[in-house]
């Protein structure tokens, strides 16, 4: 029997407790949780408690027991925890963002006023000194972008293959109410905002896609060429009126992007997302091609129906992600993981890792999801001038 890919997870958080469960629905390949480490003693011990998984004090006991590191930490320290791993001869895998700019480290630091070519230039930088270091030690990067692999955007990946389809035209969202996290909000813990923190998402997919097509008819991917970009701080206008529904007090970041993406090859995307939607997340692509059309649903989805009358019946029961309300109709999800890729795309990191291939999201994806965020920064900072998005 082969030997158990041994994992250690650095981070105690959200991030941290959903990569264990889909790591626990890995099959085929054996896989063993090696620990999990956290610059916070009382979070990893609550971990270590409710998981009963091993804790580290430090990060390099970590990796001394794991051949994978799976970075669950803030954003802002992803490019020192992956460099240290891939050192240490460790694969990694890292939550979104891969990398990104978080500031000069100076109190007075604010990333809505900072000069963003700067920034561009910096998360290139950082992109390459992690993947440098994961060629220089023969190690692999997976990149935790789970609509690459929810079976909505996988299925469209098939019709776009298997027919030969162009595509010419996509718009995508990722939109809900606001995030949970304290570190949100604030750009040298998060990189940045709404395009940041949740445009990547329908991004990596359009992108994804774009380069299956181009390897499926030519041989070689479809990147981006170039970004058009607004960005707007709609719950810090003066005539916003707070009825308590949406997040708001964000110190330094946007709360509502969109990102006009010309590829190599002429065709388009149009990403948007925000913190101004009620009702759940909103999560889509829709694919205009030259010989189909495709919907990609993620959440919400009709599968299930349920009216409940009365709010307190269903206090216990997890119907979707951030919905405010579960009184009336809604749409609960029967296996919201499934429905979002997480379980497939820790299949595909462990089967990747075991078998010695690059995975679906890998660190080309990445690269290029980061700089088309930034870039589009930067057009923004311009107010939507066309920005070339560097190679």
């Amino acid at each position: 029997m082969a030997n158990p890919v041994r994992v250690g997870i650095a981070g105690a958080g959200f991030a941290a407790r959903f990569h264990l469960h889909n790591l626990r629905r890995v099959y085929g390949v054996s896989v063993e949780i090696a620990g999990v480490t956290s610059r916070s003693l009382a979070s990893r011990g609550a971990f270590e408690r409710d998981f009963a998984v091993r804790s580290f004090d430090s990060f390099e006991a970590l990796c001394d027991a794991a051949d994978v590191i799976d970075l669950c930490s803030p954003p802002s320290t992803h490019e020192e925890l992956a460099i240290k791993a891939l050192r240490r001869g460790k694969h990694i895998i890292v939550e979104k963002p891969f990398t990104g700019y978080f500031g000069s480290g100076t109190p007075d630091f604010r990333g809505n006023s900072s000069p963003k070519e700067p920034m561009l230039r910096h998360a290139i930088e950082s992109c390459n000194r992690i993947t440098g270091a994961a060629h220089g030690n023969g190690r692999m990067i997976c990149y935790a972008e789970n609509w690459v692999y929810a079976p909505a955007i996988q299925k469209e990946c098939e019709i776009v293959e298997k027919s030969s389809g162009q595509i010419l035209w996509m718009i995508g969202n990722q939109s809900h109410s606001g995030s949970h996290s304290p570190y949100y909000g604030i750009w040298s813990y998060s990189g940045g905002g709404s395009l940041v923190g949740k445009g990547c998402h329908p991004l990596s997919a359009a992108l994804f896609l774009k380069r299956a097509e181009g390897s499926a008819r030519a041989g070689s991917a479809i990147r981006p060429a170039t970004v058009s970009a607004r960005t707007h701080e709609i719950t810090r206008l003066p005539e916003f009126r707070d009825e308590g529904h949406l997040r708001r007090g964000y110190k330094d970041i946007e709360d509502y992007g969109q990102m006009h993406v010309t590829f190599s090859d002429g065709t388009i995307a149009d990403i948007f997302s925000s913190e101004l939607v009620m009702g759940g997340v909103s999560n889509w692509l829709e694919v205009m091609a030259n010989n189909h059309r495709t919907r990609c649903q993620l959440n919400p989805i009709d599968a299930l129906e349920t009216f409940n009358p009365k709010e307190d019946a269903f206090r216990d029961i997890y119907l979707t992600e951030k919905i405010e309300t579960k009184q009336g109709w809604s749409h609960p999800a029967p296996d919201e993981a499934w429905q979002h890729g997480y379980p497939q795309e820790f299949q595909d990191f462990m089967e990747s890792i075991s078998e010695g291939r690059e995975p679906l999201a890998n660190a080309d994806l990445a690269r290029d999801t980061i700089a088309t965020l930034y870039a589009a920064y930067v057009s923004a900072e311009r107010g939507g001038t066309e920005t070339r998005i560097p190679e």
